[in-house]
């Protein structure tokens, strides 16, 4: 984990930046494990990111996105929002 820069200079927000960025990880970390994913953390977290606002369930925004790499024969292409 990385974290590039910080919003505030007191020591009470570069702790909360920093319990943010690990709960982060974790939960991501969690999410991970329980759906089975055999993806980066990196990538799981892009994908998360990418779909903030979409209702679409967790376990089928994975499987949508693995149809599009099956689909692309695993080349390394910008991820697509509208399926």
């Amino acid at each position: 984990m990385h974290i590039k820069s910080f919003w505030g200079v007191t020591e009470t927000t570069v702790r909360i930046q920093i319990y943010a960025a690990i709960t982060t990880y974790c939960l991501v970390a969690i999410v991970e494990h329980d759906l089975r994913l055999e993806r980066s953390t990196f990538d799981v977290l892009r994908i998360l990111s990418m779909s903030l606002f979409d209702k679409t369930p967790i376990r089928e925004l994975f499987h949508r996105v693995e149809e599009v790499d099956s689909i692309t024969n695993n080349r390394h292409v910008q991820l697509c929002l509208n399926f």
